[in-house]
C-alpha cells in the first residue's frame, strides 16, 4: 500500500453544517482508523484557513479518492477543495 496526504479546505459559511455532520464524519474516520487505512488526521489550527490534513493508506490515488468520496463532509458539499497526493515518506517511515 502507498501513503497519501489528503487535504480539505472547507467551504465558507459551512461551520454550522459541519457541526451537524461532524458525528457522522468522525464515525467514518474512526472506522478508517480502526481498519488501519487512516494513519493520522486532524483539523488545521485556529489561525489557519478552515480545513484538515488526513494521512491515508491506499492501493492507488483512485482508491483513496473513492474512499474519501464516502466522507459525510464531502458527500454534503462541505469540502470546497480536496487534494489527494501520494506521499513518499522518507524520515519516520518506520514509525520513529
Amino acid at each position: 500500500m502507498a501513503t497519501f496526504a489528503v487535504t480539505y479546505s472547507y467551504a465558507n459559511g459551512t461551520a454550522a453544517a459541519r457541526d451537524t455532520h461532524r458525528p457522522n464524519h468522525v464515525e467514518f474516520l474512526q472506522s478508517q482508523f480502526d481498519g488501519g487505512r487512516l494513519l493520522k488526521s486532524g483539523p488545521f489550527g485556529p489561525d489557519e484557513a478552515p480545513g484538515a490534513l488526513l494521512v491515508i493508506e491506499g492501493e492507488s490515488k483512485a482508491d483513496v479518492e473513492a474512499l474519501m468520496d464516502q466522507d459525510p463532509f464531502f458527500r454534503n458539499n462541505l469540502v470546497e477543495e480536496r487534494s489527494i497526493r501520494q506521499w513518499n515518506i522518507f524520515f519516520g517511515a518506520d514509525g520513529k
